[in-house]
């Protein structure tokens, strides 16, 4: 059994992964800006605590990390990520220190399928998906672009993993796997198959420092 410290636990991948966590036995401590929305879910291995990535400092930080085995963000708000680099601040100021501090390693961070991996190459197909249909979330691509950068360059010492998402319905369509970082290749999952993803995923230890799209297994 392990402890998985969650945020974007009430997201649309979230909330799949906590229930797919708390199903193979694993303690959650989910923190969450409103914690009704997991009161669906009754457990006695699920921990909510009640707080956000934007308050600085995020109350009760430390003591949920003290005893975490890995740390999963999946969080994403494009309005407020058209104003501010919200992800960049939290993981560079907060999360990564406290990781430090608690001698926790691993970390996954949901970021857009559509958002280029630092230094790496990005298809021709997907610029031009991301400049035409996927305007509008500049501000969350220019977020995860920062956090991966801030991972490569300041944070090789944390087990960092980045899972370039496409996802854009519910239900279940397969399993998804991992592309290599120059691969176009990709699918738009659903919000339960990319949380069945991280939660394999951020347990490997094969993805550590790397930064890939996913696509389902042929």
């Amino acid at each position: 059994m392990s402890t998985f410290l969650v945020f974007g636990a009430t997201g649309g991948t979230g909330r799949h992964f906590v229930k797919l966590a708390l199903e193979e036995g694993h303690r959650v401590k989910a923190i969450v800006r409103s914690p009704a929305k997991l009161a669906w879910i009754q457990n006695p291995n699920l921990q909510v605590i009640q707080g956000s990535i934007t308050d600085d400092p995020l109350p009760l930080l430390d003591e949920c990390m003290s005893d975490s085995d890995y740390v999963v963000s999946m969080v994403g708000d494009a309005r407020m990520q058209m104003q501010s680099k919200v992800n960049t601040a939290f993981v560079e100021k907060q999360l990564v220190p406290s990781m430090r501090r608690n001698g926790v390693k691993r970390f996954l961070h949901q970021a857009g399928g559509l958002s280029k991996p630092y230094k790496e190459y990005f298809s021709p197909y997907l610029w031009m998906l991301r400049h035409t249909i996927a305007r509008a979330y500049a501000g969350q691509h220019a977020d995860n672009e920062a956090v991966m950068k801030y991972l490569a360059e300041d944070a090789m010492d944390i087990e960092w993993i980045v899972h370039r998402a496409g996802i854009g319905s519910e239900g279940s369509k397969g399993t998804l796997r991992r592309s290599p970082n120059s691969e176009s290749k990709f699918s738009v999952a659903t919000f339960r198959d990319c949380a069945a993803y991280n939660l394999k995923t951020v347990q490997d230890e094969a993805a550590v420092h790397t930064s890939c799209l996913s696509c389902y297994v042929d």
